[in-house]
């Protein structure tokens, strides 16, 4: 419920652009960054510049060319973005982010059970792999999503979307031993059940499955949080559709956004 004081409190009427980093949010986030090289040219732009390019650009759902002239250029936030993406940097600042607003909470920083979903999205003319997901009626691609159960980003994987959730599930649960190995049960819906997600791994898959007196949308206990995650990313207008030419781009983006989550929800409460 809106009071003055949340208003206060999630107002952003003070920065630059609402996409810019606060300096709690910064003090958090600055010390997960690589350290700066001290050979070469100096960096005329400060990580946090770049960084408030990137969720312009995510929030926005702008192409590059199109940021501000008073944030770095395009080339500039394009070439860190390439080179985070591509040393999984927005993963790595996700499960710290994860595990520290468990802690804020009261919970232990790793979990031990999951919750199954994916979203399919349209692409765009850029190209890239993509598939025909007939349930949804849909062309383009799935997100294959593992979020803790207050629907934190634990495992996010982009694919094509006609492929089957059962089949891709087992690379998610995979991933997922190696960042957070004491997850001992995943609940998912009907579309996870089967041999092939259950012999995956060690994780046990619990299937919720709808009421069978069901009529109209109802709320299904445990599955309710990762629909509620996607609705969270959704705000961000380039994932509306996914218009990356890569599989690892719009996993960098998807990592990008639950960072911003994470980095907004822990500013607010230090």
């Amino acid at each position: 419920m809106w009071t003055p004081t949340t208003r206060r409190q999630y107002s952003r009427d003070g920065l630059r652009y609402e996409t810019d980093l606060t300096d709690a949010e910064w003090a958090l986030i600055e010390p997960l960054l690589p350290e700066p090289r001290t050979h070469g040219r100096p960096r005329r732009w400060s990580w946090r510049e770049i960084l408030n390019g990137i969720f312009y650009v995510l929030r926005g759902g702008i192409a590059w060319r199109l940021l501000p002239s008073d944030l770095p250029p395009k080339s500039t936030v394009f070439r860190w973005f390439s080179f985070w993406r591509d040393t999984g940097l927005f993963e790595t600042i996700n499960h710290l982010l994860v595990m520290a607003d468990r802690e804020r909470v009261g919970r232990e920083a790793s979990p031990t059970a999951a919750v199954l979903d994916s979203q399919s999205v349209k692409t765009t003319e850029s190209g890239g792999p993509r598939g025909y997901d007939a349930g949804k009626k849909v062309k383009g691609r799935k997100r294959q999503v593992m979020v803790d159960t207050d629907g934190r980003g634990l495992i996010l994987e982009p694919q094509p979307a006609d492929v089957q959730d059962r089949d891709r599930a087992c690379v998610v649960l995979r991933l997922s031993r190696r960042v957070f190995p004491f997850i001992a049960t995943a609940f998912a819906d009907s579309g996870y059940a089967g041999e092939t997600p259950a012999q995956a791994t060690s994780i046990r898959i619990e299937i919720v499955r709808k009421p069978p007196d069901q009529v109209g949308f109802a709320v299904h206990s445990r599955r309710w949080v990762v629909e509620r995650f996607f609705a969270w990313i959704s705000r961000n207008r380039r994932l509306w559709k996914d218009p990356e030419a890569t599989l690892t781009s719009a996993r960098a983006f998807l990592y990008a956004a639950s960072v911003m989550l994470l980095i907004r929800r822990l500013g607010r409460c230090s």
